[in-house]
C-alpha cells in the first residue's frame, strides 16, 4: 500500500505538467483565440472591457481605418489598423514566440501570478480568494450531506440484500446517476 501511494504521489507532478502543457497548446493553437475574439468585437457591434483597454479612444469606426495593404493571419482583421492589431497581440502576449509564452506561463503559475481578469479588471488570485470561503463551505456541507445519507443507506442495503428496500433504493440510485448533476443543483 505504501508503494502504491508513493508511486501515485510521484506521478502527480508529471501528470500536472502534462495537463498544463496540453491545455496551453490547445488554447494557444486553436482558432478563435483571444486576439481573434478581440478583432471580432472591434469589427462587430459591442465592445467589452478588454477591448476598450486596448483600443482606447480608437474604438468603433475610428479604429477601423481601411488599409488594403495589410496582410494578417487573422481572418477578420482586414481593414483594421496594423498598429491596433499589434497592440492586441501585445496585450495577450502573442507578440512573443510560443515557447516563451509557455515558460512565462509556468513561471507565473509557480509564483501564483494567475494574471488579471479581463472581465472584472482585477487579479484572478484576488477573485479566487474572495470566493474561496463560499466554495469550501458548499463543498463541506455537500460532503457532510452525502456521507450522512450514503453510509446509513449502504449499511441498510447490505443488511437487507435482495429485499424491496434494496430494489427501490437501487432504482432510485440509478435514476439519480442518470439525471445530470446540474439539474439536482437547480432543484
Amino acid at each position: 500500500m505504501g508503494r502504491y501511494i508513493t508511486r501515485r504521489l510521484l506521478l502527480l507532478f508529471p501528470t500536472l505538467i502534462g495537463i498544463i502543457t496540453l491545455n496551453f497548446f490547445i488554447v494557444q493553437l486553436a482558432p478563435g483565440g483571444p486576439v481573434d475574439q478581440m478583432i471580432a468585437t472591434l469589427t462587430g457591434q459591442d465592445q467589452g472591457g478588454a477591448t476598450s483597454r486596448v483600443a482606447g479612444a480608437q474604438s468603433g469606426p475610428q479604429a477601423m481605418e481601411m488599409t488594403d495593404s495589410v496582410q494578417t493571419q487573422y481572418a477578420g482583421a482586414q481593414g483594421l489598423d496594423p498598429e491596433l492589431i499589434k497592440a492586441i497581440e501585445k496585450q495577450f502576449g502573442f507578440d512573443k514566440p510560443l515557447h516563451e509564452r509557455y515558460f512565462k506561463m509556468l513561471k507565473d503559475y509557480l509564483l501564483l501570478d494567475l494574471g488579471e481578469s479581463y472581465y472584472q479588471n482585477r487579479p484572478v488570485l484576488e477573485l479566487i480568494k474572495e470566493r474561496l470561503p463560499v466554495s469550501i463551505s458548499l463543498g463541506l456541507w455537500s460532503l457532510l450531506l452525502v456521507y450522512t445519507i450514503s453510509i446509513p443507506m449502504g449499511i441498510a442495503k447490505a443488511v437487507r440484500d435482495g429485499s424491496r428496500f434494496d430494489a427501490w433504493t437501487s432504482g432510485f440510485i440509478f435514476v439519480g446517476y442518470a439525471v445530470p448533476s446540474f439539474l439536482f443543483a437547480v432543484f
